[in-house]
């Protein structure tokens, strides 16, 4: 059982768009994930940001010669209760005398690390996947804890330090960076927001649109620094442009090759259809002469016929005519055949052009039912061409018979050919009905008729100029058509004045 081809078409469209909606899922969710990496990043640079600026606190205090400083840190927990110990010391010399300062804190601030760090049979430090990162941030708050009283951290070099992260990442953003403080009054009645600084990107203002990342770097995130920037959407999408467009490429390739099967499915549709055509025409075709053929001849051989001299050439006249005819019909079908076959050859001779259409001239007058007119112009005279010498007057036949066939009450032709560089061009010009111009590009296709109107005595199989065609190009030549509906055509025929047959 057959599909029929719109069903066929329909689940190749359907394929299609599933293929499509899959794409576009995928990028959605690429282009999610690819955002999200680089919010990570973002918060990640002003994290490490704040470490580097830590450290260069702590190199200016080693190199510093009137105070030495020592900070040490402690994490873990006393009593089954986490804490982070910071303790400082700090020598002062003054005048002949040696001051020894010790500060020490310790946060035990268990709502919020146990939120965070949770214990079981395993121990605290196998809770949670991502247990580590955030022991190592309570100790860089920790180090925050203890440096902070001796020196209070450097806005200027953190912004310093977090344009040379994010170019490191490659993520030139503009953007407005604030040093937060978040205070309340004793009795939390009133809490208020001091900005200690401000540094930004020259010329950028922050639009309605953009985007704000904190980071504390205290245990009760009263000091955090505010990074604004615009949407990454853009800079996402950048980053995406490869496989954006390797993507996009892949989709064009789907899309032609999916319409291009369809297209050959519908093409493939249509040719059986004009071949089914074929095959009712020319059996009804076979069958007329072959009829016609036999009751001549039944007349002859059973009626008597013979023996009235007249009847009898009319009768033999008649069944002569009618196989011709039928001899025409399988004449082109074997061409057909034959082309189509692996083992077909041409075999070209050389010889004289116009030697070999002058016969075809007087066959066409003599046999047209119409008064036919052709004039035959080869220039020079014995202009000579290297082809098939049979396949050549079958194509210049099928044009005659062409020009006769659609020309209206009376068939006005003119045979012209010459030398034109090395090719030699062969054209046939009738002042016919014509061929519409959307018609011009399917003449030379297989069992394609052009649509005639009112004239219903036209018959054909739509072989002809597809056989002129095949043959021409089995030359190494061209054939093309000129034409103008109501004002007759031009077929032109180029030939190589030398064919070599492999």
């Amino acid at each position: 059982m057959k599909l029929p081809s719109k069903y066929i078409a329909l689940v190749v469209v359907l394929s299609l768009v599933a293929i499509f909606a899959y794409q576009a899922y995928w990028l959605v969710n690429l282009y999610r994930t690819q955002r999200q990496e680089v919010e990570h990043d973002i918060r990640e640079a002003m994290r490490l940001s704040d470490y580097n600026e830590i450290i260069l606190r702590v190199d200016r205090l080693d190199r510093d010669s009137t105070e030495h400083g020592e900070v040490s840190v402690n994490a873990g927990f006393n009593n089954d209760t986490p804490y982070v110990e910071s303790r400082t010391i700090v020598t002062e010399q003054k005048g002949d005398s040696t001051l020894v300062n010790l500060t020490q804190q310790t946060v035990k601030d268990t709502a919020h690390m146990e939120s965070s760090l949770h214990t079981n049979d395993m121990g605290f430090l196998f809770g949670r996947k991502n247990t580590m990162q955030e022991l190592a941030a309570y100790f860089q708050q920790g180090l925050h804890a203890g440096l902070d009283i001796i020196r209070d951290p450097d806005f200027q070099t953190y912004d310093s330090l977090l344009r040379d992260e994010l170019q490191r990442l490659e993520l030139s953003i503009p953007y407005r960076l604030m040093y937060v403080h978040r205070g309340e009054m004793v009795d939390s009645s009133y809490t208020y927001i001091d900005t200690l600084g401000i540094r930004s990107t020259d010329g950028y203002v922050p639009s309605a649109r953009a985007k704000t990342y904190e980071y504390s770097y205290d245990l009760h995130d009263k000091w955090l620094y505010r990074l604004t920037t615009e949407p990454l959407d853009s800079l996402v999408l950048r980053q995406m442009a490869g496989i954006l467009a390797t993507s996009a490429f892949i989709l064009v390739v789907l899309g032609f090759s999916f319409w291009y099967l369809i297209r050959i499915l519908l093409r493939q549709k249509t040719l059986e259809e004009m071949k089914d055509d074929f095959t009712n025409n020319i059996t009804h075709e076979l069958k007329t002469p072959i009829a016609v053929a036999y009751a001549a001849n039944d007349a002859l051989l059973n009626f008597g016929a013979d023996a009235d001299e007249a009847k009898r050439n009319r009768y033999l006249h008649v069944c002569q005519e009618q196989l011709k005819i039928l001899g025409g019909l399988v004449e082109q079908i074997l061409s057909m055949s034959m082309e189509r076959r692996k083992t077909f050859r041409l075999h070209p001779t050389t010889f004289a052009v116009g030697e070999a259409i002058a016969p075809l001239v007087e066959q066409h007058r003599l046999k047209a039912d119409k008064p036919v007119h052709i004039a035959l112009h080869i220039t020079p005279n014995d202009l000579t061409v290297t082809a098939d010498r049979t396949h050549f007057r079958n194509m210049v036949s099928n044009l005659l018979d062409n020009a006769i066939k659609y020309s209206a009450e009376s068939a006005d032709i003119t045979i012209t050919g010459h030398r034109e560089r090395e090719q030699v061009v062969l054209s046939v010009r009738d002042r016919g009905i014509g061929i519409p111009r959307d018609r011009q590009p399917h003449v030379f296709d297989k069992f394609y008729r052009v649509p005639t109107g009112n004239l219903h005595n036209v018959k054909g199989y739509g072989l002809g100029l597809f056989y002129v065609k095949t043959m021409v190009e089995r030359h190494g030549g061209t054939v093309e058509v000129q034409s103008e509906a109501g004002k007759g055509s031009l077929f032109t025929i180029k030939l190589r004045m030398k064919h070599d047959e492999g």
